[in-house]
């Protein structure tokens, strides 16, 4: 079968979207576990000592990834509240709620690991730079749409409410990204970019995007043991629940 004929449609159900999330969790939990080790070791020692920030550039093995995976997350959480407006779809909206938690988490590590490289870079833990200003901004609007959904007691409407509420704080996110470029701002710029070599020496690049995609994998492993969770609250008196709970004889075929 070709890669193109499989009808991943089929996998809006819950139940099939349940095994399917137990099945990737513990390969995405021990790629995260292995990649981090690897990471961590190259950049923590394989990698050489900045000439110009000394050791306190090593922030940046968790503080990038971090930021990257908090705008990553914010896009992907506003994509599947879109899918779940548009079509309606229980799955992607419950997908969206999934991935909130994990991307406030990045979030805040990012702004709390900027603030520790901040002090002896710029001496002071916080200014209200655009990059810095736009980044705590989008922890606001992660918590806005947690504190929204929870806040409705109507799964249904708290889907839709919170799925209007991500859609319409996408546009912080290229603020985010562009800021150093629109604005003259304190924070440096990206060291890695798709259109010009990066400028960082190789083994550093290399121990960044390692913990990049450890992160990548966290986050991926986490969203998708919360997915099991919701999907077993949202049809708690489903019959496939009380099966997979182990309530209810597994049924042939």
């Amino acid at each position: 079968m070709i890669p193109g004929s499989i009808n991943w449609f089929k996998y809006a159900a819950p139940p099939r979207l349940y095994a399917l999330a137990g099945m990737v969790l513990p390969w995405f939990a021990a790629l995260a576990g292995l990649l981090t080790l690897a990471g961590l070791v190259i950049g923590l020692v394989i990698a050489p000592t900045d000439a110009q920030q000394g050791e306190a550039y090593r922030i940046i093995f968790v503080h990038v990834p971090a930021a990257w995976m908090s705008m990553l997350i914010y896009l992907a959480m506003a994509f599947w509240a879109g899918i779940g407006l548009v079509f309606n779809a229980r799955s992607a909206a419950m997908l969206a709620l999934a991935l909130a938690p994990t991307g406030a988490l990045m979030t805040f590590i990012a702004l709390w690991t900027g603030a520790l490289w901040g002090k002896p870079t710029w001496g002071a833990w916080w200014v209200w730079d655009a990059r810095l200003t736009s980044e705590l901004i989008l922890l606001f609007l992660y918590i806005g749409f947690m504190s929204l959904h929870a806040a409705i007691d109507d799964a249904r409407r708290a889907d839709r409410a919170a799925g209007l509420l991500a859609l319409v704080g996408v546009v912080n996110v290229p603020i985010i990204y562009f800021s150093v470029k629109w604005w003259n701002t304190l924070h440096q710029g990206a060291s890695v970019s798709l259109i010009k070599a990066p400028s960082m020496a190789a083994p550093m690049l290399t121990g960044m995007l390692v913990m990049a995609l450890a992160f990548w994998m966290y986050c991926l492993a986490v969203a998708a043991m919360r997915l099991r969770v919701i999907l077993l609250e949202r049809d708690a008196q489903a019959a496939w629940v009380k099966q997979a709970l182990g309530k209810l004889p597994a049924v042939a075929g």
